[in-house]
């Protein structure tokens, strides 16, 4: 989660014609080279990261490297490799084994000059870089490094990359589509009155005997990016076990010394209810070979992969604030619920091209709602989703365009999660809905996913083509309206979508106490037959509530 107006308000190829109120873009080659997948890019996949990095807190600088192990997918001889690392950093040398690679800068992309390698090779590049990296003025909306202190002027010491990417602090192949195949580690040396802490779990720890300390951290899992993260300070560390679907899951708590007290008496309750929910809706926690942890961090939160960045007070509600305005935001922890679920919607399940964050955004934000629906029940299920509706702005569209390291609106949070909400209510069939949001974190188990995939797999599992419900809501800006009415003895009525792309065929399930009826309106008027008990179902204020759609009672024509 990243959106500054999605977390206040939360408290795939795209398709021309679609894209209403959306001005002209024009990208630069910049652009191109950050979010395409170059022919410099494409020759070889990366395996794995290990990086080591010396952050300097009074200088606010960074040196490092980070080998980066690739196999090579096709035959290159005299070619390029693009590595990515953001200014004000630099590269200052380059190592294939023992050889000095030359290499030359275009931005934020080095071109490495590799010698010749034969395909299905694995070999390794290492990458030494230094600088003062881009800080974060107000993490994790704007990303970078963090260089603060704790409430006793300690320092502490994290990063938040997501969207701007991981070059902002390491070099690598910055793009979401090659995810470290066989995991990573980080290394980071600090003072020794610091604790460092990072994703996976704690390899070695080392007093160097200089005033520092080494602790390296390691991954076995496939990891975004974006998610292998740093966290530095005065750190203690409590943990627990948990009996999930998979067996035995450690869970780990690393928060500031002053702060262990109340973490001990607030944290275990609130994940051990956001897993047994979870794994009930979505299947096992992805990552039980690398465990779980929260990690205490000065912003807010994100979803950073077995190290969740938490930083919401141990208190329920979004920093004690309910975006969905109903009351039922304030009976949980939204840092711990959300940022935990981008683990199977994000990081499980990653897009491979940032104009699909819908997948993470979308289906997380309505992680939201499937956890109240499973600790308080299917109506405050309901009333919760309902109330995150107002964050919705119709700005632009949630998928923007592809290859350029774009994002789109942050509607992608309530708008994609009341879109998913209205797919439920028209499947009338939870044990379906569920076997579906379980079936995906299967399928896609570990990957790097494209929005026609996802679709493509909700409507083969679903057994209804809901095509035109995802381009309705993912590629316009537009809210579809059900039109209706009546014949003058109410014995039948007469509906229709208007406002809406060619073919949208969100199915309408309307309930009222013992009387059901299903509907599939078209841009065509179609009427049906009622039973005096039926009438009802046609409520405008009760139709709104299940789907996002706007329901209009008209006059004959």
């Amino acid at each position: 989660m990243k959106l500054q107006t999605a977390l206040f308000f939360c408290l795939a190829a795209p398709l021309i014609g679609l894209s209403q109120g959306a001005a002209e873009k024009s990208f630069s080659r910049a652009d191109t080279l950050r979010g395409s997948i170059t022919a410099e890019r494409s020759w070889w996949d990366v395996q794995q990261y290990d990086i080591r990095v010396c952050p300097d807190y009074t200088q606010k600088t960074i040196a490092g490297h980070n080998r980066i192990t690739y196999k090579v997918l096709k035959n290159a001889g005299g070619q390029k490799m693009q590595v990515d690392l953001q200014e004000p950093l630099r590269i200052d040398s380059v190592l294939l084994d023992r050889q000095r690679l030359a290499f030359s800068k275009e931005g934020a992309a080095w071109h490495l000059s590799v010698p010749a390698q034969k395909a299905g090779s694995v070999n390794a590049v290492t990458v030494y870089y230094s600088g003062a990296p881009r800080e974060a003025v107000r993490a994790p909306w704007d990303g970078g490094w963090t260089f603060a202190k704790d409430s006793l002027g300690r320092p502490w010491m994290t990063v938040t990359c997501q969207g701007l990417g991981a070059s902002v602090w390491y070099p690598c192949k910055d793009h979401q589509s090659d995810e470290p195949d066989k995991g990573a580690s980080l290394e980071m040396v600090v003072p020794d009155t610091l604790v460092a802490v990072a994703n996976g779990r704690l390899e070695s720890q080392k007093n160097n005997g200089d005033g520092t300390a080494s602790y390296k951290w390691r991954v076995v899992n496939p990891i975004n990016n974006y998610n292998l993260i740093p966290y530095i300070g005065r750190y203690e560390h409590f943990s627990e076990t948990h009996k999930g679907e998979k067996g035995k899951l450690d869970l780990d708590y690393w928060v500031l010394d002053y702060n262990e007290a109340k973490a001990k008496d607030y944290l275990p309750k609130e994940v051990r209810n956001m897993l047994n929910a979870f794994e009930h809706w979505f299947g096992p926690y992805p990552f039980y070979e690398d465990g779980y942890k929260l990690v205490d961090v000065p912003h807010t939160g994100m979803e950073h992969q077995s190290a969740v960045a938490y930083g919401n007070w141990y208190k329920p509600g979004y920093r004690q604030r309910d975006g969905s305005g109903t009351g039922w935001g304030l009976k949980w922890d939204f840092i711990v619920i959300h940022e935990s679920g981008h683990e199977w919607f994000g990081n499980n399940i990653t897009s491979k091209d940032l104009a699909d964050m819908w997948i993470h955004e979308s289906f997380t934000n309505y992680s939201e709602t499937l956890f109240v629906d499973y600790i308080f029940g299917r109506q405050a299920g309901n009333e919760y989703n309902w109330g995150t509706r107002k964050g919705i702005r119709n700005d632009k569209p949630i998928i923007p365009e592809y290859g350029v390291n774009r994002q789109g609106s942050g509607d992608m949070y309530p708008k994609g999660g009341n879109m998913l909400h209205a797919i439920r209510h028209s499947l009338d069939n939870d044990a379906l809905f569920r076997n579906i949001m379980r079936g995906m974190n299967a399928a896609f188990y570990h990957q790097t996913v494209t929005a026609q995939q996802v679709e493509g797999y909700i409507s083969r599992k679903g057994g209804y083509d809901y095509r035109k419900v995802f381009d309705q809501y993912l590629r316009t800006t537009q809210v579809p309206r059900l039109e209706y009415y009546f014949s003058a003895d109410r014995s039948r009525v007469f509906y229709r979508y208007a406002n809406c792309v060619e073919g949208f065929n969100l199915p309408l399930v309307l309930k009222n106490g013992a009387a059901r009826r299903k509907i599939i309106p078209s841009e065509k008027w179609k009427s049906a037959a009622l039973k005096p008990s039926e009438v009802s179902l046609f409520d405008s204020a009760a139709i709104e509530k299940m789907y996002y759609v706007q329901p209009v009672q008209v006059q004959p024509s």
